[in-house]
Parts: structure tokens; C-alpha cells; sequence
């Protein structure tokens, strides 16, 4: 082997990094590619709590892409989630589903999470897919601040 090539594959890795195709370096679930098809089958998981379209035990998902959290009209959430600032986006969802009550401490939500990131990412993609759904559109309501 040359001297040179070492410096050669440094500066590959190093363009790599740069140019942003480097593999992720973490397991984060928002790194990985959520199947919709496979989410859907997850959400049914959280159907004892949650609804696109209504409250139920949990607030309503439709709309909870970009929404403040703790912010739906009327539902009556733990002043953890009311205080958290969180806005709701693949990030944040990925780190709560995880383990809700060590994101957030004081969160009503008693569910133990989704270790699995791949089943993550799959419930995300779903969530995504259904809050762009024309059923989801027409009803999300304005959050009152």
C-alpha cells in the first residue's frame, strides 16, 4: 500500500461526511425508512388511547405534525406536556415514542414506548401519510394559544 492511499481514503470519508452521504452514525429511527404499510398495523397498538380524527383516553393525531404539544382544544393534557415547548415533527416523536415518560417526565402518557427503531420509524411514516390524508385535512382544528 502507498502512502498516498490512506490520505486518499481519508478524504473520501471526509467528502463523504461533507456532501452528507456518509451512513448515520446513530440508530435513530428518523434516519431509518418508515414503511406506511407496516405503521398502520403498529397504530392499531395505539387504538386504546388514540384516534386520527378525535380525543379519546390521548389527543386526536390528525394535525400533530407541526403542532405545539399539549395544544389541542378542549383535551385536558398533564402540565408536563403543556410546558414541554415541543413541536411536534419525525425528531421529536421518534425520541418521545421511544420512552414517553423519560422524554418527558410528568407526562400523562403511561405507554413503556417502541423500543424497536424500525417500528418507529414504520408508525411515523404512517402518521405522516395519514396527516396528509384528505380524511385528515378536513378535521384538524386551529389550536387555541
Amino acid at each position: 500500500m502507498s502512502t498516498r492511499q490512506p490520505a486518499l481514503v481519508l478524504a473520501g470519508l471526509l467528502f463523504a461526511v461533507v456532501a452528507g452521504t456518509a451512513p448515520a452514525a446513530t440508530n435513530d429511527s428518523v434516519a431509518l425508512k418508515g414503511d406506511a404499510i407496516r405503521g398502520k398495523d403498529i397504530y392499531a397498538r395505539c387504538g386504546a388511547c388514540h384516534a386520527l380524527e378525535y380525543d379519546r383516553t390521548g389527543p386526536r393525531h390528525c394535525g400533530l405534525f407541526g403542532r405545539r404539544a399539549g395544544s389541542v382544544p378542549g383535551f385536558s393534557y398533564s402540565a408536563a406536556m403543556r410546558k414541554s415547548n415541543i413541536v411536534w415533527d419525525g425528531k421529536s416523536l421518534d425520541r418521545f415514542i421511544a420512552n414517553p415518560t423519560k422524554m418527558m417526565p410528568g407526562t400523562a402518557m403511561g405507554y413503556a414506548g417502541i423500543s424497536d427503531p424500525q417500528e418507529r420509524a414504520d408508525l411515523i411514516a404512517y402518521l405522516k401519510q395519514a396527516n396528509a390524508s384528505a380524511e385528515c385535512s378536513e378535521t384538524v382544528q386551529p389550536e387555541s394559544n
